[in-house]
């Protein structure tokens, strides 16, 4: 968990557009966050007609998840999902790189009195976080009131993972790789609260199935065993942008009560059921262009298309 080093090889030509790029992303950092946020937008609906793979990707879970939304609403609704992921590319630089004071003139809290309540009893929290586009943002505001750590997993380009791990250890106490789980549990015993979002298709192992808005879904035991190994809390964290533009509401949960439970079945499904609340809080911020869905029981068929060559 040491702070990465920098490297002399990662002034190699072949990351020149990629530190450029950052560059540019720092400078426009500095402009107002209203400002920041109109800019998001109109990059998300760049995204929209460019990235096509991942707009069917979002569509096609939007027709699964809400089928009760007629064909243009999920069309409005889907177009907003890009806007959000447009906001993401400035929320996550804001993140990393604001300076804290004008970093927490974002974030309003509820419910840091449970993390708190924890702490003082040496009580080890998994803090359950989702993937909502939100995500950076809401594990930046959370470092400013909370010492926690976060699960990472490392990026395949060295030199961005540099600069996203070192951003996101501006705000935590620091990351643990997703494969260190003794670490992980070693560190849930000796008390601490670890930041760690369940709600992606992980494949086959590790992962039963239940229903996730009426379709069965691979989701991982995880949360159960590490709960259980850990002798850890599960308490649930939300993070919501306001639509007011002023910033963000970050919410801690109350812990879940009798978890683990009787099987990992039964939390499996409780998970899932807290996820459909948290998305129906705010549906257009959440990750949907995650093929959540790829992972089928067995004879079932697959439900999103082949990309297009």
């Amino acid at each position: 968990m040491d702070s990465p080093a920098f490297k002399a090889a990662y002034l190699h030509p072949r990351y020149w557009l990629l530190w450029l790029g950052l560059g540019l992303l720092w400078l426009l950092t500095l402009l107002p966050y209203r400002v920041l946020m109109a800019l998001g937008r109109l990059l998300g609906g760049l995204l929209y007609r460019l990235a096509g793979s991942r707009r069917r990707i979002a569509e096609r879970n939007l027709e699964l998840c809400m089928p009760e939304l007629d064909a243009a609403a999920r069309a409005r609704l889907l177009r907003e999902n890009f806007a959000s992921m447009g906001m993401t590319f400035f929320e996550m630089t804001i993140a990393w790189w604001w300076p804290a004071e004008r970093l927490r003139r974002l974030g309003r809290f509820e419910g840091l009195e449970y993390l708190h309540k924890a702490q003082a009893e040496g009580q080890g929290v998994i803090l359950m976080a989702l993937h909502f586009t939100t995500l950076e943002m809401g594990g930046g505001l959370l470092g400013l009131e909370q010492r926690a750590y976060g699960m990472y997993r490392p990026h395949k380009n060295p030199v961005f993972d540099f600069i996203q791990r070192r951003g996101r250890e501006q705000r935590l106490e620091g990351v643990i790789e997703r494969d260190d789980v003794r670490g992980m549990l070693k560190m849930l015993r000796a008390g601490a609260t670890i930041w760690y979002a369940p709600d992606q298709d992980y494949g086959p192992k590790q992962s039963i199935f239940v229903p996730l808005f009426g379709i069965p879904a691979a989701t991982v035991t995880a949360t159960s065993k590490f709960a259980r190994l850990g002798k850890a809390q599960v308490i649930p964290m939300t993070q919501m942008r306001l639509a007011d533009g002023s910033g963000y509401l970050v919410r801690i949960h109350p812990p879940l009560t009798d978890f683990p439970g009787a099987s990992e079945e039964e939390d499996c499904r409780r998970i899932n059921g807290l996820i459909e609340t948290a998305i129906g809080q705010c549906p257009e911020q959440y990750l949907w262009a995650h093929r959540r869905f790829k992972t089928r029981p067995p004879g079932e068929p697959k439900l999103y298309q082949k990309n297009k060559k």
